[in-house]
């Protein structure tokens, strides 16, 4: 889920213009080779110089498909690709955050994947992976990278502080941080206002937002409440930095963390090659990576985050037929590795953690961490949800309204997003 933007709004509008095309205006048949268009939603400074160069490998060893290659900023893609899929002239492979398959899928914009040259290898991949990519009994896109989000702490703090162990709960967590301010003069954690990390919270208490099986909005049960009254303890207390309410809380809190300013934070494998850039982690083995707290049910979640690729229904067979070949190779071992070793990302499939991958302490960190992600709910309005949080959890964390008030807006705002769910 990262959000980093490093491209002009006017630059990929012009790019977008060009290039978004797909396969729709063409009959299918051609006399030289077939150009599919990819839109890349990867950060343009780090990232997507990688996925350039395999595009190249790709190019070089299928002669009859080119590749014209467009990145798109993240916080763009999704609603200039609805645009364009509803108007017939999408990309003919998208880069697609893992929340916006079921949307794109119930709207007939992406196309079935089972049983095409795009998943020959589905055994490969991790099974909860591959079921965050389908909607309706059908798979619409192939895991490409995978993230969740982790505590991740400064080793050396913690040891100075005393702690030997990574907290296995959130009452543990304040204990530590209380530990950590009295021995080194720093705070011991620093928390997220956005409804995606406060997500953990919930899972550690066996709620969410909807409940989809009940069709029920659950923003406000009793579980939680008890989950958000966790999260919000933890922005007052010893070693618990306050709540960072401004439009760049999230980049105030990185460069905490990898200044040595605070001692854990709760984020996401997006940011390891950012860790490593900071001055507390020059030494990458100080980097420390465990699995979030667990809430009162004794259970520790945190939400499944990632892209997959897929393929727009509308373009051609031809264009089609090379976009599952394309996406087969660029989700293949040998190219998540490689993405892997220049981008720090974590591969989709079991076969792409060679040794050399898991030299990474940042990637082999998260990679043990895995198994507590949760995969989000076949519903396509469920990113969605996290909106109206984003606005009422600021304003809880910072005093401007009560917890109850706050999540009642917000049970408002959610029950309008999905009509059909009761409250």
């Amino acid at each position: 889920m990262r959000r980093g933007i490093a491209a002009s709004a006017l630059v990929a509008s012009l790019a977008l213009t060009a290039t978004a095309c797909g396969g729709s205006d063409s009959d299918g048949k051609s006399d030289g080779p077939v150009t599919i268009t990819w839109w890349d939603t990867s950060n343009a400074t780090n990232e997507a110089p990688t996925y350039q160069t395999l595009v190249k490998q790709f190019e070089a060893a299928h002669k009859d498909i080119k590749v014209k290659y467009v990145n798109v900023p993240f916080d763009q893609a999704q609603n200039k690709f609805d645009t364009a899929a509803g108007a017939s002239g999408a990309p003919d492979v998208l880069r697609s955050e893992v929340g916006w398959t079921p949307a794109f899928a119930k709207k007939g914009y992406f196309a079935p994947l089972d049983g095409t040259e795009a998943l020959a290898d589905q055994a490969k991949f991790q099974p909860n992976l591959i079921k965050q990519a389908q909607y309706d009994g059908k798979t619409y896109g192939v895991p490409l990278v995978t993230d969740t989000l982790a505590l991740v702490y400064n080793k050396a703090l913690f040891q100075k502080a005393g702690i030997t162990d990574a907290p296995k709960t959130w009452d543990e967590l304040k204990a530590d941080a209380a530990k950590v301010r009295q021995k080194t003069g720093v705070d011991g954690y620093w928390g997220s206002t956005q409804a995606y990390y406060a997500q953990s919270f919930l899972y550690g208490e066996g709620a969410d937002t909807v409940d989809v099986a009940g069709k029920k909005v659950t923003v406000r049960s009793a579980a939680a409440k008890k989950a958000y009254g966790t999260w919000l303890s933890l922005f007052s207390g010893k070693g618990l930095h306050k709540a960072d309410t401004t439009a760049d809380a999230y980049a105030h809190i990185q460069d905490a963390f990898v200044n040595g300013k605070v001692a854990a934070i709760v984020q996401g494998p997006w940011e390891i090659t950012n860790f490593y850039q900071g001055s507390a982690f020059k030494d990458k083995a100080n980097l420390g990576i465990a699995t979030v707290p667990a809430g009162s049910s004794g259970k520790a979640g945190a939400p499944t985050g990632g892209h997959n690729l897929s393929v727009y229904a509308g373009s051609d067979k031809a264009h089609q037929d090379a976009a599952e070949t394309f996406v087969k190779f660029m989700t293949s071992a040998k190219s998540q590795e490689t993405i892997a070793l220049k981008n720090s990302t974590l591969p989709t499939r079991s076969d792409a953690y060679t040794a050399q991958v898991k030299a990474d302490p940042g990637i082999a960190g998260y990679q043990t961490v895995l198994s507590a992600a949760q995969p989000r709910p076949a519903l396509p309005e469920y990113s969605s949800l996290w909106g109206p949080l984003d606005t009422e959890l600021p304003k809880i964390a910072g005093g401007k309204e009560s917890l109850d008030k706050g999540l009642s807006n917000a049970e408002l705002a959610i029950a309008k997003l999905v009509p059909d769910f009761s409250k």
